[in-house]
């Protein structure tokens, strides 16, 4: 709940000054709903893909307050964030509910990153692996192999978001080497080779080189360091 639609352009246009000539990496911005419409103006012509942070799991009718999935596709949103720990911790989503928008979203074309990650007790009481089967399994469940072939995982530890800790590099390899393993289970070694898993916790640019050489790290799902130009830029650049 950041940016306003004055500021958020203000982001973009600096962003793609910064990357302009950044042709390995897919970025994507994220910004409220309330400035989709004009930050999806302000990158048509450049390098520069639109998300949404959430939407709802109907395709329309009474749930005031709520966004639907055809509303984003009128911004030309490609990308949407669902079941992201603080949507988990603060309302209450579940992995069927997440696994529900997910089908919705894949229905009209847009590309679900999808949200798994343990708290602090967990990892500390042993449960990473257990919680994220349960997650993983739960939050994509009625995905064909198709459908996953188009969505994202972000392993995002609760524990390092907006903490200042980061999982170590071999933390973070050794959980995104398993998720690509269940993932195989799953589905089959073909649709998890596909599927792009991203870091998430207090990622920057001191640390995005390490983090995305690791074998199994995709790409990163970037929060407080996407605010700044400057910030998320040397990430972008550090991540090539």
């Amino acid at each position: 709940m950041n940016k306003t639609v004055a500021e958020g352009i203000d982001l973009v246009q600096g962003l793609k000054r910064e990357l302009a000539s950044v042709k390995e990496v897919d970025m994507v911005v994220c910004p409220p709903f309330t400035a989709l419409s004009e930050v999806s103006k302000q990158i048509l012509d450049s390098n520069l893909r639109l998300g949404a942070q959430n939407m709802n799991e109907h395709a329309g009718g009474a749930y005031t307050g709520e966004v639907a999935p055809m509303m984003l596709k009128e911004f030309s949103v490609r990308y949407v964030i669902l079941g992201h720990s603080e949507r988990r911790q603060y309302y209450k989503e579940t992995d069927a509910l997440v696994a529900k928008k997910a089908a919705a979203a894949l229905a009209v074309e847009l590309k679900p990153i999808i949200c798994v990650g343990e708290t602090l007790a967990e990892r500390e009481g042993g449960l990473t692996e257990k919680v994220l089967e349960n997650q993983v399994r739960g939050s994509l469940a009625g995905l064909t192999p198709e459908q996953m072939g188009e969505t994202v995982i972000a392993y995002e530890p609760v524990w390092a978001i907006g903490t200042g800790k980061t999982a170590t590099t071999e933390q973070a390899q050794t959980t995104h080497a398993f998720i690509r393993s269940l993932l195989t289970r799953i589905f089959d070694d073909t649709v998890s080779r596909r599927v792009r898993i991203q870091y998430g916790g207090s990622v920057k640019a001191a640390n995005a080189r390490e983090l995305m050489s690791q074998p199994d790290v995709d790409g990163a799902l970037v929060g407080g360091a996407s605010l700044e130009v400057r910030s998320f830029a040397d990430i972008v650049k550090n991540s090539i």
